[in-house]
């Protein structure tokens, strides 16, 4: 794999001119970005950039190549970078307020409507427009300091509540040469595409800079709808996605006869359960490689569930548990000598590998009964009948349980005709089976699609209020 140059390391003869970057649609229709339009695009955003006296920036946008160009050109600039994947108006305004009263650059391709147009807003494409270059100036590439860098990420994290993480390129590029050094040989013979919003640190790491290193090809726009898979069957693939993706797609009977070429993928941003990466194998033709981590701890294990539900540590990372049994990690990503402690409740095995047994804050007590949360939406999604199910605590006189289910086909085959009573009594009977009936669900709601996030996480705050109404 000689061909590695991380985004720290470029200059101008980094690769050849030709050298395609990214590409439209599918592989084959030949709609190409080269390294010659990336020198061109990032020399021509320094111009504007430069212009503009101001350390900070929020940078949005949905396009991927744009992203890339907008990413480097303001590193190269030494500017700190804020991503967000929320762009409310309100959000924004928040995260760019200053003491001044200035409100930070905000770098986007996103066009508003100028009634909402926030302030001190730059769109890309008007910018390109704007601004000519000389071939000397497109060959410039000014170097940038790893160390030196600092890009802000706003994650919801486990809470739900923002947060701000700060990260360095230096350890985004760490990330990426250990991803390299496990499964490099099979990321350097595919083309890249994505379901994942690079806003957030595993699709800024694996849809951009990981193919940008490794000289491989990304595809510009992300993969919104499963349907988009079909048209992927024209070369070899590597896809970048998260759990929730693939249990829509495992339901389409569209993709029952995908004939993709020997595909790889990867997920992360949730666990993915074992019947649903049995049927990814089954639709696809692999089994999904899952990775373990976080925002603020990046990657630090990964599995593959037909070998078990194990999680294997990365080389360069360390585990432990604290007095409650939830996972502490130690890697070079962490700053903080003491670790960082996660609310994921484990069983740390004696070959170093560990096993999930949910979240410290998915235990509830209901009537002095301890209950898991994710316990109970396992044996709702065992039943066979479940597509995808959120259970959560909800309290009026006293503290119950309430259950979101999302039926697939062969549970809305078997519920024809039925009243929600029936259907509600038809789980009550089959969850006491193995739960005590004091903490079997009290209401149920029963949808085509849970709430969730960019990054496929449910949005439990949005699923409570679709009980906001009831009573017990």
């Amino acid at each position: 794999m000689s061909n590695i140059v991380p985004l720290s390391a470029i200059n101008n003869t980094s690769r050849p001119l030709s050298t395609v970057i990214c590409y439209e649609g599918a592989w084959s229709e030949a709609i190409h970005k080269t390294w010659g339009d990336f020198l061109e695009g990032t020399v021509k955003l320094r111009q504007q950039i430069n212009s503009v006296n101001n350390e900070k920036w929020l940078l949005y946008c949905e396009d991927s190549w744009y992203f890339l160009l907008a990413f480097t050109a303001l590193l190269q600039c030494k500017k700190e970078i804020l991503l967000s994947s929320i762009i409310t108006p309100a959000y924004i305004a928040e995260i760019r307020s200053t003491e001044n009263g200035k409100a930070i650059p905000f770098l986007t391709d996103r066009v508003f409507p100028e009634s909402e147009k926030p302030d001190n807003t730059f769109l890309i494409t008007s910018l390109f427009r704007e601004v000519s270059e000389t071939d000397a100036q497109a060959k410039e590439c000014p170097a940038i300091s790893p160390d030196e860098t600092s890009i802000i990420m706003y994650t919801s994290g486990s809470t739900g509540k923002s947060k701000a993480i700060k990260q360095r390129l230096t350890e985004l590029e760490n990330d990426n040469s250990f991803a390299l050094s496990q499964w490099g040989e099979e990321i350097v013979r595919r083309k890249i595409c994505s379901t994942v919003s690079h806003h957030h640190i595993y699709g800024l790491l694996w849809s951009i800079l990981l193919p940008f290193t490794a000289g491989v090809p990304f595809r510009r726009t992300k993969i919104n709808f499963t349907e988009e898979l079909e048209k992927l069957s024209d070369t070899e693939y590597m896809i970048i996605t998260v759990p929730a993706f693939l249990k829509r797609a495992v339901e389409m009977e569209t993709l029952a006869g995908l004939n993709l070429k020997s595909p790889w993928i990867f997920t992360a941003g949730g666990i993915l359960s074992q019947q649903i990466a049995e049927k990814t194998r089954e639709v696809f033709g692999f089994w999904p490689v899952e990775v373990y981590g976080s925002t603020e701890t990046s990657g630090i294990a990964w599995r593959q569930s037909i070998n078990g539900l194990e999680w294997t540590i990365f080389d360069n990372a360390k585990i432990s548990q604290n007095k409650d049994g939830c996972l502490i990690i130690r890697s070079p990503y962490i700053k903080d000598p003491a670790g960082f402690e996660t609310a994921d409740l484990v069983e740390l095995l004696e070959d170093g590998r560990f096993l999930l047994k949910g979240r410290i804050d998915s235990v509830v007590k209901i009537e002095e009964k301890r209950i898991s949360l994710l316990e109970m939406e396992d044996r709702i999604l065992q039943s066979g009948l479940a597509a995808d199910v959120c259970v959560i605590p909800l309290e009026d006189k006293r503290q119950y349980l309430a259950a979101a289910v999302v039926l697939n086909g062969k549970g809305k085959e078997q519920f024809i005709g039925f009243k929600k009573f029936k259907i509600n009594k038809f789980w009550k009977e089959y969850l006491l089976q193995y739960f005590e009936n004091i903490v079997i669900p009290k209401r149920w709601r029963y949808l085509e699609i849970l709430p969730v996030d960019a990054q496929g996480k449910k949005k439990k705050e949005d699923i409570k209020l679709l009980f906001s109404g009831d009573r017990l």
